[in-house]
C-alpha cells in the first residue's frame, strides 16, 4: 500500500499501523490484507463478491477492521459483507469507505452488509464515508445495513459521512424481537452540489423492543439532503426517530417521518427540526474574536459531534 491508500484508511477506520483483532482490508474490488483470531473467522464468499465474518459465541471484546479503498478512477465496486454473531458475544466492528478520485471518471462503492445476532449478543458498528481527490469524476457511496436482532441482542451503529461524497443513497433495516435494542446515531455533511439520501426501515416486532434513531445533518452551498424514516410498532414497544439539520446559502433538506403503530401499546415518536444557524450563536462567537466564518465553522463542528 502507498501513502494514499494509508492516509484513506487512517480516514475511515483510524488505521495506522496493523490493526488490533481480527481484519479484511479491501482495495479496488479485491481483498489484500486478512487476519483472522481463535474467535473471529472471516471466509470468502464462493458466489459473489463479499466475505461472511463469524463470531464465536460468548467472545467477549474483540475487534473487527473491514474497510474498504478506491483509488481507481471507473470502477464501480459492489460487496455483499454477512456477519453471523454468536450467542452473548460482545464485539466491535469497524467498517467504512474512502475513496480517492484524481481523474473524469466517477468511481463508486456499493456495500451491503447483513448482521444477523443471536440472543444476548451485542455490536457497536462503526461507518465512516470519506472523498478526495482533484479529478472530476464523482465519488459514490451507497452503503446498506441490515439488522436482525433475535431476544435480547442489541446493535448500536455510528455512521458518518465526512467530507468529499458526492452521492450517497444510505439504507438502513432493521427486524427486532423481543427485548432488543436499536439504536442509530447518523451524521451527515454536504457541499457544492453533492446530494445524500437516507432512508431507515425499522420493525418492532417483539415485545420490548425498542429502536433510537438520531440523525444529524449540514447541508450548505447548493447541496440536497432527504431524510425518510418508517418505523413500524407490531408489538408492547418502543421507537424514538429525531431528525435534525442545519441550512446554509441554498441548501436544501427535505425530512418524511412515518410512524405506523399496528399495536396499542406501540409507542412511536418522530421529532425534526431544520432551520439556519442561530443570529445569537453567531454574535457571541464573534464578539470572542471570531470571523463570521470562524464562528459559523465552530457551530456546525460542534452540531455534529
Amino acid at each position: 500500500m502507498d501513502n494514499v491508500d494509508l492516509e484513506l484508511l487512517k480516514e475511515v477506520a483510524d488505521i495506522d499501523s496493523t490493526p488490533k483483532g481480527a481484519y479484511n482490508i479491501r482495495k479496488n474490488g479485491k481483498g489484500i490484507e486478512r487476519q483472522i483470531t481463535e474467535n473471529i473467522n472471516i471466509v470468502t464468499k464462493e458466489d459473489k463478491s463479499g466475505i461472511d465474518i463469524f463470531v464465536k459465541e460468548n467472545t467477549k471484546f474483540e475487534f473487527v477492521h473491514i474497510p474498504v479503498i478506491i483509488t481507481e478512477s471507473g470502477l464501480k465496486d459492489v460487496v455483499y459483507n454477512d456477519f453471523y454473531i454468536g450467542k452473548n458475544a460482545d464485539v466491535v466492528i469497524i467498517a467504512g469507505c474512502g475513496i480517492h478520485n484524481d481523474h473524469h471518471k466517477d468511481s463508486q462503492h456499493d456495500g451491503i452488509h447483513r448482521f444477523f445476532l443471536e440472543e444476548g449478543a451485542k455490536v457497536r458498528y462503526i461507518e465512516k464515508h470519506y472523498g478526495e481527490g482533484k479529478g472530476t469524476g464523482k465519488r459514490v457511496l451507497n452503503p446498506v445495513t441490515e439488522v436482525h436482532l433475535k431476544s435480547g441482542s442489541s446493535f448500536e451503529m455510528e455512521s458518518v459521512q465526512i467530507k468529499g461524497v458526492d452521492s450517497t443513497i444510505r439504507v438502513t433495516k432493521g427486524i427486532l424481537e423481543d427485548n432488543t435494542n436499536l439504536v442509530v446515531s447518523e451524521k451527515i455533511m454536504t457541499h457544492g452540489t453533492q446530494t445524500a439520501k437516507t432512508e431507515f426501515n425499522v420493525e418492532l416486532n417483539g415485545e420490548n423492543a425498542s429502536t433510537h434513531v438520531t440523525s444529524r445533518s449540514v447541508a450548505v452551498d447548493k447541496s440536497v439532503q432527504e431524510f425518510k424514516s418508517n418505523v413500524v410498532g407490531n408489538s408492547k414497544c418502543f421507537g424514538h426517530v429525531e431528525c435534525d439539520a442545519i441550512i446554509k446559502d441554498k441548501a436544501k433538506v427535505i425530512a418524511i417521518p412515518e410512524i405506523i403503530a399496528n399495536n396499542v401499546e406501540a409507542n412511536l415518536i418522530h421529532e425534526a427540526a431544520i432551520g439556519k444557524i442561530a443570529g445569537e450563536q453567531l454574535t457571541k462567537l464573534m464578539t470572542l474574536g471570531l470571523s463570521e466564518k470562524e464562528a459559523e465553522e465552530q457551530i456546525i463542528q460542534g452540531f455534529l459531534k
